[in-house]
């Protein structure tokens, strides 16, 4: 029988990074299961000016023969006499760990099962290194130096690592590298062990009674204050007959077990506490390894379907990886998700808060804490209506520094009229039958004093809430990037026992302030030919996508072209429902909907082509797609991204990633807001574009701007142009 090749893990980073302890605090780690082999590269660089005829005895000598799960025997080298030395032996363990600079070398990376990078500022290098060994260092620090960054130049290893370790040498590196080193598909079972241990933690929970709850706003100011941050945010709850979502959820990413995913362009990075794991494959691939079967039990009497789990979004874009072809990348990431070790989650309806938090060292104490926080911070919920619009009217002013953000078109009037009659002819020649077109407005809010000075987008979604509540409102604070939405509209919810609903909306009116009037809009709303021609549409399609992998005789249509009526608008709501086959994965039926039928049109695939070319490789980012969570229950809710304002700081739109937080920098807002409508053959292209202006209302109305046909003022949005 042929030798067992071990699974070997480099340990790479520049001098006085911290490998060294890193590795063998990993071995340390890694020996409680199994066999753990360490070798130095030190021990066979070829003195002061040997870092490549090191790597490529290192090569030779080391990997070649572990590679084929035999013992390595390599020559050392004499420091003392500068001098090959004696020969020594690095045995197959089950798992080998190598470390030093070029560990992870372009020769070595074909042997290696995962390379990790460590990552330290330049000066705070020097000085650990030299602290540890400044005798022997520091003479021949910059030739050695040079050597490194020569060697980078030509061969840049921190791009092809599997795991980012930014060390802050405080003890949390080995715990976190070993954390990220378990997302890694191909050491699964190396770490069994290890993943199994994590797989299952207790869940802790607490229920408060409070009969004068707090509002969610409220206490996800004063509870989450993380750099990346979520609020599920039923901001409707407390109006008469609200029953589509009764629960809000605030979470950020304090705590020992917190962490987060990014994925962009078909790269997914996991980040945990100082370690970054990349991953490369669709993100439906990952979400399918992570998510599905429940893992948790949700605690006796609760019941909200988020029991722990990721908070977050999905981008349009990553619609390519569902079959659809939008082609630019998107300036914010296609998938932010936070997976947090502790939540909130208000039941409006019974005034309760659910306190849940993965077992941890610091759990107990945070659930204390926030126990007494809670009930210390009671006041009755507002009923938005007239005078919380009052109340936002002014609060906007300070949503916008005092005077309010000047918004510009991606596409004028004119451009957008012709576009939807451009729609209308690839229909007409029967390549869709419905075609949601786009566009973005813009500003741009600088840092310096004058115009827009002082814009606070925390305020903003306040005012935003306060005059357009919704039941799938959200905000989230991803480093530099803020997402504040009054959504009404549901993409899919799917329980834990695998009931799937999708609830698209299809069809908008104004309100009025005229009572007369504005029933008679809902009515007009409700029997409009072709608005229903519309719903029913993304009704068939949705059908379509959720018979994939449900069991059909459970798919039914309980709700087909109702009215709901929301502070700014009347809208035409369906709702679809099926129960998933017994082994049909989760993850897949959400890629199989994804991105939302109600923001694309149909049939969806050939549509998305069509829209990428009318809105000429316009990203959508963050608009259009799904926010939302994703339980440790198995179950999920996302809200369809509409009614949104994404602000970014210190990165115009399109310009790539977003930059750190408001307080950190000096840099201005770039403020969008996409908006857009369903195409049919029946559209008029005037009527289409004053549905853009109806449904630009709520976010403009909070910011103190509004939709202006009268061409460019201050304050203004200038769109008729």
């Amino acid at each position: 029988m042929a030798p067992r090749s071990p699974v070997i893990i480099a340990v790479d980073g520049r001098s006085g990074a911290g490998k060294s302890t890193l590795a063998l605090e990993l071995a340390t780690s890694l020996r409680a299961h199994r066999r753990v082999s360490l070798f130095h590269l030190e021990d066979v660089y070829t003195g002061w000016d040997g870092l490549a005829a090191g790597r490529e005895r290192y090569v030779a000598e080391v990997l070649e023969s572990l590679h084929w799960g035999e013992d390595a025997r390599w020559t050392s080298w004499d420091w003392v006499h500068d001098t090959d030395g004696e020969r020594r032996t690095t045995a197959a363990a089950d798992i080998v760990l190598v470390e030093g600079v070029g560990a992870g070398c372009r020769e070595a990376r074909r042997y290696l099962d995962a390379v990790v990078w460590v990552e330290v500022e330049d000066t705070a290098r020097r000085r650990r290194a030299l602290a540890r060994d400044g005798d022997t260092f520091a003479p021949h620090w910059d030739r050695w130096a040079a050597q490194e960054t020569a060697w980078l130049e030509a061969d840049p290893v921190p791009s092809a690592a599997d795991v980012l370790v930014f060390n802050p040498a405080d003890g949390s590196a080995p715990a976190d590298a070993l954390r990220a080193l378990a997302q890694l598909p191909g050491l699964q079972q190396a770490l069994r062990p290890e993943i199994q241990a994590a797989a299952t933690p207790a869940l802790l929970s607490r229920r408060l009674a409070v009969p004068r709850l707090a509002s969610a706003p409220d206490l996800f100011e004063r509870l989450c204050p993380g750099d990346h941050a979520v609020l599920l945010d039923s901001s409707n709850a407390a109006l008469p007959g609200t029953t589509r979502n009764r629960f809000s959820i605030l979470a950020d990413d304090g705590g020992s077990a917190a962490w987060r995913i990014e994925h962009r362009d078909g790269t997914t990075e996991i980040t945990t506490g100082c370690a970054v794991t990349r991953l490369g494959g669709p993100f439906f691939t990952w979400l399918d390894r992570n998510w599905g079967p429940a893992r948790l039990e949700a605690p006796s009497g609760y019941e909200a379907g988020f029991a722990l789990g990721w908070l977050g979004w999905l981008g349009y874009e990553l619609g390519r990886e569902s079959g659809g072809v939008p082609n630019a990348s998107s300036p914010t990431p296609d998938a932010a998700l936070l997976h947090p070790g502790r939540a909130v989650v208000l039941d409006h309806l019974r005034s309760e808060a659910w306190l849940l938090a993965l077992a941890a060292p610091d759990a107990h104490s945070w659930l204390e804490a926030t126990a007494r926080l809670i009930g210390s911070a009671t006041g009755s919920v507002a009923v938005p209506g007239a005078e919380a619009s009052d109340a936002a009217a002014g609060a906007s002013d300070a949503a916008a520094g005092g005077s309010p953000p000047s918004f510009a078109p991606a596409d004028s009037r004119t451009g957008y009229l012709a576009k939807i009659r451009s729609a209308q002819q690839e229909i007409t020649e029967g390549n869709s039958y419905e075609v949601c077109l786009t566009t973005v407005l813009r500003a741009d809010v600088p840092a310096t004093a004058g115009a827009g000075a002082g814009f606070d987008p925390w305020t903003a979604y306040q005012c935003l809430r306060a005059s357009s509540p919704a039941p799938f409102a959200h905000y989230i604070r991803w480093a530099g990037t803020i997402v504040a939405s009054s959504s009404p509209e549901r993409f899919l919810s799917i329980d834990a026992a695998g009931l799937l609903r999708a609830e698209p909306i299809k069809g908008t009116r104004p309100r009025s302030t005229d009572p007369a009037e504005d029933a008679e809009l809902a009515r007009d709303l409700a029997t409009a030919a072709k608005d229903r021609a519309e719903n029913i549409m993304i009704v068939d399609l949705l059908r379509n996508d959720l018979s994939r992998f449900t069991d059909p005789a459970t798919l039914r249509v309980p709700r087909l072209c109702a009215v709901e009526s929301y502070a700014t608008v009347h809208q035409l709501v369906s709702t679809i429902e099926a129960r998933l086959l017994p082994d049909a994965s989760r993850s897949e039926a959400v890629a199989a909907a994804f991105p939302p039928g109600s923001m694309t049109g149909a049939p969806k695939i050939s549509t998305m082509a069509i829209l990428d070319r009318l809105e000429q490789g316009r990203p959508r980012g963050v608009y259009s797609g799904a926010a939302g969570y994703f339980s440790h229950t198995g179950a999920a809710d996302l809200a369809v991204v509409i009614r949104t304002l994404v602000a970014q700081h210190g990165t115009p739109p399109g310009s790539g990633n977003a930059g750190t937080r408001a307080d950190e920098q000096g840099a201005g807002w770039s403020l969008s807001l996409g908006l857009g409508g369903a195409i049919t053959s029946d559209s008029d292209p005037a009527t289409e574009w004053d549905e853009v202006a109806t449904k630009s209302r709520g976010v403009l109305r909070a910011l103190g701007t509004s939709f202006d046909d009268g061409g460019p003022a201050a304050g203004r949005c200038p769109l008729s142009v």
